[in-house]
């Protein structure tokens, strides 16, 4: 489909990204095959019709937000293409959606759950150090799955991170993270790897890349034994957290976790906002009748 050729030459998506794209607007596609609409005669009410529809099959706000990101991107297609003569997707207006706020881990309990590795196995040495460096960088698990060893500067403490859209940034790490990192390069990487070439820090135990599936599967038993209720992700939001309330400003802390919008990043704040309320409920019960939720709004 040319749709997708475009969303990955022009717009610069990721290919995951790409491929939703296409499936909402093949999703699109079909609706007007069934109202019997030509797609050169689509009009603004179709496109609100279809969202309708969408929407009575009890789709969330955030599907529909993405159906019309979809939808818009299409639309800057078919206008390219001449077949519209104006994106008409961009008259649709956005759903408003609350936003959850992800779950975080105190300094307490993110040292509780890395405490409980067995540091006296070669994988429990591996694991000691692939998720402190995800807590300590604010790590995907895709990215800290795909690290090249070229790509981690041992001496300077950083890492040149691949993230979302082949999108690079450097992202210093810690001392702590330093030491175990050395210590799995130096006492078990080569024990795994044996005598193949491969280029990525992180291996499994038959020597080749570890899977995502791995570092959840792995995590899942660090959860179990320590009680910490988590997912991996959790310690990205956990770092992020923790830096900004250590002092960083915004902006570096988008740079570090290599969001694309700033938007994104000021979720963070809103986290400590929420812990900050919690904190005053539990210490000052008579001074605040306001949920955590309400305290936000303040």
């Amino acid at each position: 489909m040319s749709f997708y050729t475009d969303l990955l030459m022009v717009e610069r998506l990721s290919k995951k990204s790409a491929e939703t794209y296409r499936f909402s607007v093949e999703l699109f596609l079909r609706w007007c095959s069934r109202e019997h609409i030509k797609l050169a005669d689509v009009t603004i009410q179709n496109l609100i019709y279809y969202l309708t529809w969408r929407k009575t099959e009890e789709k969330s706000e955030m599907t529909l937000l993405k159906d019309i990101s979809s939808l818009r991107s299409f639309g800057s297609f078919m206008v390219r293409r001449g077949m519209w003569k104006e994106n008409l997707p961009l008259m649709l207006e956005r759903p408003k959606t609350g936003r959850n706020l992800p779950k975080v881990l105190s300094l307490e309990q993110v040292n509780k759950l890395l405490s409980t590795i067995d540091v006296s196995t070669d994988l429990g040495k591996r694991d000691d150090a692939l998720f402190e460096l995800i807590y300590s960088c604010g790590l995907r698990i895709s990215e800290a799955c795909g690290l090249l060893m070229e790509n981690l500067h041992l001496d300077e403490k950083i890492i040149l991170v691949s993230g979302k859209g082949d999108k690079e940034r450097i992202v210093p790490f810690g001392e702590t993270a330093r030491k175990k990192i050395e210590i799995y390069l130096k006492d078990v990487r080569p024990k795994l790897a044996g005598k193949r070439l491969v280029k990525e820090v992180f291996l499994n135990y038959k020597g080749l890349p570890i899977s995502r599936k791995g570092v959840w599967k792995r995590f899942q038993e660090l959860e179990l034994l320590s009680g910490v209720e988590a997912k991996v992700h959790t310690l990205r939001h956990s770092f992020a957290t923790h830096l900004l309330a250590g002092g960083a400003d915004l902006r570096s802390l988008q740079e570090l976790l290599g969001h694309s919008d700033l938007s994104t990043t000021t979720i963070y704040t809103h986290i400590e906002n929420h812990e900050l309320a919690k904190y005053h409920q539990k210490y000052f019960p008579g001074h605040s009748d306001l949920p955590p939720d309400e305290f936000n709004k303040k």
